[in-house]
């Protein structure tokens, strides 16, 4: 920067060197340029860098070391022959200005105005740290050759009370003087937890396999053992014991299927006429009972031909087929006619007596009236 500076310079056709001697003095500028605007009140500007940590009092805000500020820099005494310098800068947080100024006797830098230190200082002292000699006492130790002893016995003093712990720590680096054992045994170390640390995560990672887990699993603690030792787990039955269960149940059971009772034309028609789901008493499928009308559901309709296609009311279901005229007349309909009107006190015969005709007479002339119509015949 300073070259291209140096180099890149205009000179103006007036510019005459014996009576202008220089740029600045050509066009009348400071060679700082802005920051030299306040020179002529003994103030120059400087970028100055925060010496510690504060608290601006204007905002409240922290300030931290290292903070860079734009300072006004002037001379406001003397310490003996080193000049005393006062900065002052603006607080990029307000409009709060701080003032500072160093302070050669102390070798530090002092608050004026405008913030608060954050107190992070010791006593070199009270630290045990090494003091340098003041210059007084340094001169006199020159001088005085009675001080000179006092101050060299109370050296001695300090050396014997400083023994014990000297020896301490010389006994504790003579163990770590071999370097070679100590790497050794330092990479003995780490082989033995790597193996560790590696058969674990073999474990850790059949242990998810097993059970099917994507989540990683922490290490086991004392406090874990202790816990899972006081549970009791009650499983179910392994897979091999409900194998061998089901194989006996299925030994034990019989190969041919349960003997059932065979359905007769009789169920066949009371499931067509939708009466298989009604209660029906267990008697009349077996036979110890009779069937009567009245528990089949079962209407007379008379023939709209006459009256000779019809039966008498006392004739019984157990006869034969219809006659050739009934038959005639059905089949001349195209629909099935009604049987003979039969009283709900009159009852079909066992199944064990007629069961053939029973069931070729309720398969071909039983029906029910499911019309509610005033064209068909009333029923007796």
């Amino acid at each position: 920067m300073g070259e291209r500076k140096g180099v890149n310079k205009y000179y103006p056709p007036d510019f005459d060197p014996a009576k202008h001697v220089s740029l600045n003095k050509y066009r009348n500028s400071h060679p700082l340029r802005e920051r030299a605007r306040k020179l002529s009140q003994g103030i120059l500007i400087i970028r100055f860098e925060m010496p510690y940590n504060i608290w601006c009092d204007g905002c409240k805000n922290h300030i931290g070391m290292g903070v860079r500020y734009n300072a006004e820099k002037k001379k406001v005494g003397n310490y003996y022959t080193t000049p005393i310098y006062r900065f002052r800068m603006k607080c990029h947080l307000c409009v709060n200005y701080i003032e500072m100024q160093t302070d050669p006797a102390n070798c530090d830098y002092v608050i004026v105005s405008g913030a608060q230190r954050k107190e992070e200082r010791w006593d070199m002292q009270d630290n045990e740290q090494i003091l340098t000699t003041e210059h007084e006492e340094k001169k006199k130790l020159e001088t005085d050759a009675m001080y000179r002893l006092e101050h060299g016995t109370v050296d001695q003093s300090k050396l014997q009370r400083a023994i014990p712990t000297l020896s301490n720590i010389q006994e504790a680096q003579s163990a770590w003087k071999d370097d070679f054992a100590i790497n050794s045994m330092l990479r003995r170390k780490f082989r033995e937890e790597k193996k560790i640390i590696q058969e674990e995560e073999e474990k850790d990672l059949a242990l998810q396999t097993k059970a099917n887990l994507s989540i990683p699993l922490v290490q086991e603690t004392e406090e874990d053992r202790r816990l899972a030792a006081l549970l009791k787990y009650h499983s179910l039955d392994s897979y091999e014991d409900k194998q061998k269960l089901k194989r006996t149940e299925i030994s034990g059971r019989s190969w041919f299927p349960p003997a059932q009772a065979p359905a007769g034309k009789a169920t066949d028609t009371l499931k067509k006429l939708g009466l298989a789901g009604k209660a029906v008493p267990p008697k009349a499928l077996t036979g110890g009972s009779h069937i009567t009308i009245g528990h089949l559901g079962i209407v007379r309709r008379k023939s709209r031909e006459g009256p000779e296609s019809l039966r008498s009311p006392g004739e019984s279901l157990e006869h034969g087929p219809r006659t050739g005229g009934q038959s005639h007349d059905s089949a001349a309909h195209g629909m099935p006619q009604q049987s003979s009107p039969v009283a709900n006190g009159d009852v079909l015969p066992a199944e064990g007596t007629a069961s053939t005709s029973c069931s070729a007479s309720l398969s071909s002339s039983l029906v029910a009236d499911y019309s509610n119509s005033s064209s068909d015949s009333e029923v007796d």
